[in-house]
């Protein structure tokens, strides 16, 4: 324990022992110091004594999350994350009980409120002269109808109007990622059942797979486990993720959409038969701006935020979003969404692992 506990303390982090009584069995430097306790004067504290926030004991009274987070105030105006898992038995005179780490984000957290401020400033001043140049490229196209000017001309205008759409369409996807990623955007929170979720996307994905060559399926199991989520977003989630299939895959291929049920979680798969991912892009592809096309091999157009808003969206729901692919041979994004809370009281079984 000495040992992790020095090896947090050069982390910057503070480290927690906590037993099954709730009460902090040991604390390393940092520690204290985060908590603005003297030195030793955590240990036999009970969860709330030390924390003073009744959110960090109910998370630890969930016994069947593997691991979860939470952000506080602290002490001294100071915002602070813990980090609580439960312990594992490694070691016979561990005894059951949760490791607790903590983290000062105070200063995180205000450099990402003057990044989100601004974005959005710089949205809200781009979106009027952006709007006004894609109406006068528009007014410009229909006078040119009725004109007699070089096919050159027409093709010009049309090309300012494609790009002045991908230019929307990125300020609008830079600000809704803004907004994700600082959580301002509230999630209404439903039990939602998976096949009219994928349904709806292959719907609205249609017109670009037929036009693309590329036919859509989905395959879900008829006693598939509703999940819990904002039908909004993980709609949203899904159409990132179907358009980027369709818009990857070779004429005649397909994009299947599919679904399994996995301990508390349903998993839900997008697979393509496009070029594939190499692996040394894979861990990068959820970054924001990180152009897909490049990845894959293609000159498509894309703004390179929309699977970076499909995986905040995803861990907004607690879930994640992940990549499995191979070159040459497609790749499949795999999306794992709790199931709803009637499910996971009543009918889950014990998690996995």
């Amino acid at each position: 324990m000495d040992d992790l506990s020095r090896l947090a303390d050069q982390a910057g982090q503070g480290l927690l022992r906590i037993d099954g009584d709730l009460l902090i069995a040991h604390a390393n430097d940092t520690a204290h110091t985060l908590l603005r306790k003297r030195p030793g004067g955590l240990v036999h504290l009970s969860v709330m004594e030390a924390f003073l926030d009744h959110r960090v004991e109910e998370l630890m009274t969930e016994a069947h999350q593997d691991a979860t987070a939470l952000e506080f105030d602290g002490p001294q105006e100071r915002r602070l994350l813990v980090r609580v898992r439960p312990v594992r038995g490694w070691s016979a005179d561990v005894g059951s009980g949760w490791w607790a780490l903590l983290e000062d984000v105070t200063e995180l957290r205000r450099l990402q409120r003057i990044r989100a401020e601004f974005i959005d400033n710089l949205s809200h001043e781009l979106r009027t002269p952006l709007t006004t140049i894609r109406l006068l490229t528009e007014r410009l196209a229909d006078e040119l109808e009725a004109t007699e000017v070089p096919d050159r001309i027409r093709d010009r205008v049309a090309t300012i109007d494609v790009e002045t759409g991908h230019l929307v369409q990125m300020v609008n996807e830079l600000l809704d990622l803004s907004r994700i990623e600082q959580a301002t955007t509230t999630l209404h929170l439903e039990d939602l059942a998976v096949r009219p979720l994928l349904d709806a996307a292959v719907a609205r994905m249609r017109l670009l797979a037929d036009r693309s060559e590329v036919s859509l399926r989905v395959d879900v199991p008829a006693d598939l486990p509703e999940v819990r989520g904002d039908p909004e977003r993980l709609a949203q989630l899904l159409l990132n993720l179907v358009h980027n299939a369709v818009k990857f895959s070779p004429p005649g291929g397909s994009v299947t959409l599919s679904a399994v049920p996995e301990a508390r979680s349903v998993v839900i798969a997008v697979a393509d038969q496009g070029v594939g991912i190499a692996r040394a892009d894979q861990a990068r592809i959820f970054e924001r701006f990180y152009k897909v096309d490049r990845a894959r091999g293609r000159g498509q157009g894309g703004t390179g935020l929309g699977l970076s808003i499909a995986r905040h969206i995803a861990d907004a729901h607690g879930g994640s979003l992940r990549v499995e692919s191979e070159e040459g041979r497609g790749a499949t994004f795999l999306v794992t969404l709790p199931v709803s809370r009637t499910v996971s009281g009543a009918e889950a079984g014990p998690p996995a692992g």
